[in-house]
């Protein structure tokens, strides 16, 4: 896909433009309501929001707190600290957790591959206690490593009071927000992409118990969705924590207070199906990609090229494609040196005619100065071409 692409060289007179005839933006219908107290529907992949209501709201999270519990012993295997090998051995404080439940056994060994099994598929709270007891020694300091990860993660409004989401006894704040859990659930996916399959796992057996199935309904009914989490408890309502891909776009929705089972998976299918319907993820520019090469003054080379840092995705309304442009801004004269990943200029996109996003633009090489003859043989053909061109 090609997009129009506009230069300009700030202090040269006119562009190095052809500007295509603008083709109109087609019209969305609005998001859906939502039966829910808190909701929001991302593009994972540009952490652009399409459907936002209330989701700055701290409410509690229910078992979506085990996200972070889950996400916390994913980075502490992948970062080497532990194995799924690894067993622990089970506390009475595991084992008495009341409510969801993978039922181990106080002083018996478990693999935490299992306990991983056993937060995310059954949301099982015996398991989350001893995950937690066995990253930090005990509950209270792994919130506190839930608390400094939700920091990390920028989730701002978000506070942990322990690793299951059960309401606090103590009273101890435990809020978050469906925007920071929107956050959380992009990081499961993409920080740790290898442990992102079991969030699509449909059930989980441990011991001598009947397999307990995945609480999320939408595993069963939507091809598209392949994670992440249920929630609940009655302060919090129904809460569902979703993903799901199609056609090279995945979205993250997250839904909070929902009346009952069927309504957080039914409030949770209309945002994806409007986000799917409606809009698109699209390629811009890779990074690396040049994107506009200039005579530079005074350089072993003559010439450098520029383009981003960065691959350039962006969600955008279905049809509006052609209405999608970029600008280049960059200093009418360049002198040597250059470093590799200079900042040289600016990249405005815009979409049916409304600036959208802005983009640094680096030198994609490095360029050394030349030796001095060359440098000031440059210096006098720069004062003949600002007199010329000015």
């Amino acid at each position: 896909m090609s997009f129009h692409l506009r230069m300009k060289r700030i202090g040269l007179v006119g562009l190095c433009s052809v500007l295509s005839m603008v083709i109109a933006e087609p019209l969305i219908p609005a998001a859906p309501q939502l039966a829910a107290t808190s909701y929001i529907l991302m593009d994972a992949e540009t952490k652009q929001i399409l459907v936002a209501v209330n989701e700055h709201e701290q409410l509690p999270p229910a078992s979506l707190t085990k996200l972070m519990t889950s996400y916390i012993a994913e980075r502490e295997i992948i970062e080497g600290r532990m194995s799924l090998t690894d067993e622990t051995l089970v506390s009475e404080k595991a084992w008495r957790m009341p409510g969801s439940r993978m039922f181990i056994q106080e002083g018996k060994l478990v693999s935490l591959e299992d306990l991983l099994r056993g937060i995310i598929i059954p949301s099982g709270n015996d398991a989350s206690v001893a995950m937690a007891e066995h990253v930090a020694g005990t509950e209270d300091l792994f919130v506190q490593l839930m608390n400094k990860y939700a920091q990390k993660l920028g989730m701002q409004n978000t506070i942990f009071a322990n690793s299951s989401g059960l309401p606090p006894k103590d009273g101890m704040p435990h809020h978050s927000t469906a925007y920071d859990l929107a956050q959380l659930s992009r990081a499961i996916i993409y920080d740790n992409a290898e442990f992102y399959p079991l969030y699509s796992e449909r059930s989980f057996k441990y011991g001598p118990v009947a397999p307990q199935p995945n609480r999320n309904r939408l595993l069963g009914t939507n091809p598209d969705v392949d994670g992440l989490k249920t929630g609940h408890t009655d302060a919090a309502g129904y809460c569902l924590a979703a993903s799901a891909k199609r056609d090279g776009m995945r979205l993250i929705s997250v839904v909070m207070g929902a009346r009952s089972e069927d309504s957080r998976a039914q409030e949770t299918q209309k945002l994806l199906t409007y986000g799917f319907r409606f809009f698109r993820t699209v390629d811009v520019h890779e990074a690396g990609e040049t994107l506009y090469t200039s005579r530079i003054w005074g350089g072993a080379e003559k010439e450098i090229s520029m383009g981003l840092a960065d691959d350039l995705k962006l969600t955008i309304a279905r049809g509006a494609e052609e209405t999608l442009k970029t600008e280049i801004n960059i200093e009418s004269v360049i002198k040597a040196p250059i470093e590799k990943g200079q900042v040289m200029g600016e990249m405005i996109v815009s979409v049916g005619g409304k600036e959208v996003s802005r983009h640094k633009v680096v030198a994609l090489t490095e360029i050394k100065q030349a030796g001095f003859f060359a440098r000031i043989w440059d210096l006098i053909l720069l004062f003949f071409s600002n007199i010329f061109s000015g």
